[in-house]
């Protein structure tokens, strides 16, 4: 009998839009870099609110223009029908196929009612119905609960109503507890979700940082990796080897568990993930 093939995995990477010219000319050096390590595409994020609309366009247009496979990440809060479908199209007209759909957050003082959609899976719809199959479609997942969640058994039904609404994969929020993403893996199985979801992994290089990251978008820093880290002071040399070497085991596991792929949180930095895609030998 003939063995059944692997699926191949996936890997990816992740960069913010640059603010300035000296940025520009940075991200186009890391871009280089990182791509001689040969991920499947490069993702550019979208500022709350889109407001980071244009920064992120030129960033995505300079990659596909460089010759990268690139996802656009578009948010939908704060956004109507008629300005998302111009920015789809755009994307189209360039030879863009895949997007990141994300409800997105409001931007300070923006009233909550502003914009035609409410939630991710509406955009996902909404892709859908005016673009066809014309674009792979990811979304965001939350193995420790999204930190607006009224409890989890809700944040697991509204993901699988974005999958429902035509997402093709979906992308972890970064975490440092393998349990929550296999516990969150088999959760969605039970309610027939069967599509790849990637977990996202954010190298540990800076621990005021992450802190702040993780406070704001209810990621999880174990208590022991917390005071690890927080062991570390100033001495920043160590704390970014112990890091990398933590995120590395942590993305082993994954693989080893049967992870599809995995999508990292670059933070427009070379070093970190260049260090962990080498150590897992991808």
């Amino acid at each position: 009998m003939k063995k059944p093939e692997k699926k191949k995995k996936v890997f990816s990477m992740e960069f913010f839009p640059p603010k300035t010219e000296e940025g520009v000319v940075k991200l186009g050096r890391t871009r280089d870099e990182l791509a001689a390590l040969g991920p499947e595409y490069f993702s550019v994020t979208f500022g709350a609110g889109g407001s980071t609309q244009q920064g992120t366009m030129e960033t995505v247009f300079s990659l596909k223009d460089a010759g990268y496979e690139v996802a656009p990440h578009l948010s939908c809060i704060g956004s109507t029908r008629s300005e998302v479908l111009h920015l789809l199209k755009t994307y189209m007209d360039k030879g863009i196929d895949r997007i990141v759909a994300l409800r997105g957050d409001l931007p300070s003082g923006m009233g909550v009612g502003i914009g035609d959609f409410r939630y991710a899976n509406e955009l996902v719809q909404f892709i859908r119905e005016e673009t066809g199959d014309h674009f792979y479609i990811e979304v965001a997942a939350y193995p420790e609960i999204h930190p607006q969640a009224t409890d989890a058994e809700s944040d697991l039904d509204n993901f699988a109503g974005k999958v429902k609404a035509g997402a093709d994969s979906a992308i972890t929020q970064y975490f440092y507890n393998a349990d929550a993403y296999f516990r969150f893996i088999d959760e969605c199985a039970e309610r027939g979700v069967q599509v790849p979801i990637v977990p996202g992994i954010m190298p540990i290089t800076n621990y005021e940082q992450l802190a702040r990251f993780s406070d704001t978008c209810g990621a999880e820093i174990p208590r022991w990796l917390r005071k690890r880290l927080e062991g570390y002071g100033s001495d920043l040399e160590l704390l970014r080897k112990f890091g990398i070497d933590v995120t590395t085991d942590l993305c082993q596991r994954l693989l080893d568990g049967g992870a599809p792929g995995l999508h990292f949180f670059t933070m427009n930095q070379v070093a970190p993930t260049t260090a962990i895609w080498k150590a897992l030998g991808i």
